[in-house]
């Protein structure tokens, strides 16, 4: 097999694959005897036809045709492995020479173009040290944590006063478009400040009193006037605000399964403390991440970010045909982002050979079926099913790769030495601690990536 490699763009080849007859001839046989066990001819039975009076039957072209849908797709992924080109996307194929007849010479020839994964050259591990700020926790903070668990036993007293932010009205709202009413709603609680609701309804209802209304416009986000502006008119019923419990032992005691508030207040500091211990990690692996791309050039695959930042769009829940430059441009450097990262953790993964096993792509998924309250059985096949499972190996690969990556460097915090073997775990042992290891943060990065698309 004969390959030729033409550079495109630095993530962009066209490979010409020429193909010997003896290379291509098993593909042949295959297409044949695939064939055989679907016709039937006088005088033999099903499966047993001779090759020349299959050929001669259906014609070899069917049977050329067949032999090049099954034989392309392996004989390029032959190419790629030759050539070491790491494709980020799926190739197009142009079939440009096929053999007429089973005695004609002529070579199987096609071209495939594919997006490929840019060459990088990344730093060595060894000697390398990361600095990453200290996982602090402040009075401030505990404080923010009691005012939002006294929040969760908080109740609403109606008010004699305008509304503002934070408090929780009452209303009733009436749409208009041209003075004809298209939609209204009665007796709706909202929170002022919360921006759940229509655009401008904040600051039409901060100052009101209960019995009071204005108007304002609007632009309406449900319904079949989705969209178009509307005069809107809110009428507010009731100002309510919420009143907090005391801090002292009877808060505790109700809020918690500590007897005096001392006792709630150090369970709390601990909570957060290790929590910032958390966010330390992950400032560590984004320290570490930024440190292997630190005066790298990374080209991003056109097709692939196009495809993304349309995706991207429609996640933050963005028309990509009505997105605005601003969201354009914010959806862009995540989507760069992202795909400069797998190309740094997928370049890392080779370079430590990490290898990724059945055990590892098992407990990953099976890891996500639980974060998902799913079957993990059912998930699992449904993944395979989808097509879905080569995306779970390199999620793992790249998982395994940065664990590896960040145990063989070294973490300070302050000029002190970091231990984070609490969430990178030590030098695994045996396959198994280390397949649960990766699984675990596979699971965790995909999780925290969903959260951040729900957040935006």
């Amino acid at each position: 097999m004969k390959i030729s490699v033409r550079n495109l763009e630095p993530t962009k080849v066209k490979l010409t694959i020429t193909v010997d007859p003896e290379e291509f001839d098993p593909y042949l046989d295959q297409a044949r005897k695939e064939i055989g066990k679907q016709i039937t001819v006088p005088g033999f039975r099903k499966g047993h036809v001779p090759a020349k009076v299959i050929d001669t039957r259906v014609g070899f072209g069917a049977v050329a045709g067949e032999a090049v849908n099954d034989g392309v797709p392996e004989l390029y992924s032959k190419a790629l492995e030759e050539k070491k080109i790491r494709p980020m996307a799926q190739p197009e194929f142009d079939v440009q020479e096929v053999p007429a007849s089973a005695k004609d010479e002529t070579k199987l020839k096609f071209t495939a173009t594919v997006e490929r994964r840019p060459e990088i050259e990344l730093p060595e591990l060894d000697g390398m040290t990361i600095d990453v700020p200290a996982a602090a926790v402040t009075d401030e903070d505990i404080t923010k944590r009691l005012d939002s668990l006294r929040q969760r036993f908080a109740t609403l007293v109606g008010v004699d006063r305008p509304a503002a932010k934070g408090d929780y009205a009452n209303i009733d709202l009436d749409a208009q478009i041209d003075g004809e009413s298209v939609d209204s709603q009665e007796g709706v609680s909202y929170e002022l400040g919360s921006g759940t609701m229509l655009d401008g309804l904040d600051e039409a209802l901060e100052g009101l009193s209960a019995g009071e209304e204005t108007t304002f416009e609007g632009t309406l986000e449900a319904g079949e006037h989705e969209g178009e502006k509307a005069q809107i008119k809110v009428k507010v019923n009731s100002v309510k605000a919420e009143e907090l419990p005391e801090l002292d032992d009877d808060f505790a005691q109700e809020a918690s399964e500590y007897d005096t508030l001392d006792e709630l207040k150090a369970d709390v500091r601990k909570a957060a403390e290790q929590d910032a211990k958390g966010r330390q990690a992950t400032e560590a692996r984004d320290a570490f991440l930024a440190k292997l791309q630190d005066g790298l050039d990374i080209p991003v695959p056109k097709g692939v970010k196009a495809e993304l930042l349309e995706q991207q769009l429609k996640n933050n829940g963005v028309d990509p045909d009505k997105a605005t430059k601003e969201q354009k441009a914010d959806a862009e450097q995540e989507v760069e982002k992202e795909l400069r990262d797998q190309i740094v953790l997928d370049t890392l993964a080779e370079k430590l050979d990490v290898k990724v096993s059945q055990m590892d792509v098992t407990n990953f998924l099976a890891s996500i079926a639980q974060q998902y309250g799913m079957d993990p059985t059912a998930f699992i096949n449904a993944i395979v099913r989808n097509g879905q499972l080569g995306s779970a190996v390199q999620e793992v690969g790249r998982s395994k790769g940065m664990l590896a990556g960040m145990r063989a460097v070294s973490f300070t915090s302050e000029g002190e030495p970091l231990d984070l073997s609490e969430f990178l775990g030590d030098t695994p042992e045996n396959e198994e601690e280390e397949s649960v290891e990766a699984a675990s943060a596979a699971a965790a990065v995909a999780d925290e990536l969903a959260n951040d698309k729900d957040a935006e």
